[in-house]
């Protein structure tokens, strides 16, 4: 769909650090149209946000006051307001709405807020609400979340409440190192290879303590035996990811295990997670984000 609408009952907004997403919604969850801009929370001033939004989703607006609902970075202490932290325990994405401050008045804008955890200390902003989405649609499920991507999240999931996360920088490191690290030279490729990457997840989970070493390890195998860039890059990966599966042991281990995410990221983490015999259901991360922005909105008209 493209972004006009002749109408919507309500906006749906994932903002995040550098995208804005939006979807004008009927009252029954439906997408109607969807919208996108580069104005993500590092390239607005707080006195940017609403034009950013209006500039968006303008055609959407009729005479009467649209509510919108949004979810991501838009919350965090440099968005448009900081929407305040919930702790764990807690039902992610549901009661927990702040309003900013808007120069337009045909809508009703609320942000919900993020997810903290005290000890060990952790923070989540925008995956919340997939999670609140992934519980919306499995309401009696217990286990554990992946969330991969930039910062991976591991969510201890019980009686629809989050319980504990841990996060890993993993992407992070991973788009350092293979752009700005001696390693740049070695992984510029767009090729996979499986058994290089199934490879590195053993020896990473064997050994994690020589994460550091085995990464170096790939510019000297190039340099001295020809290791080939599609296995370096694969074995990076496979380095990395294994070394978090080592640290998150905890969290996967004789649980049941879903994934929350974009499919090539997240099949890769299915992949890895096989290789130590759980088999992990895959999810899709825009479907979950929107399932979750739907219950917030539907507890919003509730207690409205």
């Amino acid at each position: 769909m493209d972004g006009s609408a002749k109408y919507c009952d309500w906006i749906a907004v994932d903002w995040g650090t550098s995208h804005l997403r939006a979807w004008a919604m009927s009252d029954t969850g439906d997408v109607i149209a969807h919208a996108k801009s580069t104005n993500g929370m590092g390239v607005l001033n707080r006195d940017q946000y609403s034009d950013a939004l209006i500039e968006l989703v303008d055609a959407w607006l009729g005479s009467t006051i649209t509510p919108v609902v949004a979810c991501g970075m838009v919350g965090s202490r440099q968005g448009w307001v900081e929407a305040p932290y919930q702790t764990v325990p807690c039902k992610p994405a549901t009661d927990h709405l702040v309003k900013p401050n808007s120069a337009d008045t045909r809508c009703d804008i609320h942000i919900i807020s993020g997810v903290k955890q005290d000890a060990p200390a952790d923070v989540m902003r925008g995956e919340e609400t997939q999670i609140a989405g992934f519980i919306a649609k499995n309401p009696n499920w217990d286990g554990v979340l992946c969330l991969p991507g930039t910062h991976t999240k591991w969510v201890h999931i019980s009686a629809g409440e989050i319980v504990s996360f841990q996060t890993f920088m993993t992407g992070e490191m991973f788009a350092a190192l293979s752009e700005h690290s001696v390693l740049r030279h070695s992984v510029e490729t767009s090729d996979w290879d499986s058994t290089a990457f199934e490879d590195a997840v053993a020896d990473a989970i064997a050994k994690p303590e020589r994460l550091a070493a085995r990464l170096f390890s790939l510019r000297a195998q190039g340099l001295l035996h020809n290791l080939s860039n599609a296995e370096a890059k694969s074995s990076l990966s496979g380095q990395l990811i294994g070394s978090e599966l080592a640290a998150a042991r905890p969290y996967w281990l004789g649980q049941n295990v879903a994934i929350v995410g974009a499919d090539r990221l997240s099949d890769i983490y299915a992949h890895a997670l096989k290789l130590q015999g759980v088999v992990a259901e895959n999810t899709d991360g825009e479907e979950m984000t929107l399932a979750g922005l739907t219950a917030a909105y539907s507890n919003l008209r509730e207690t409205s």
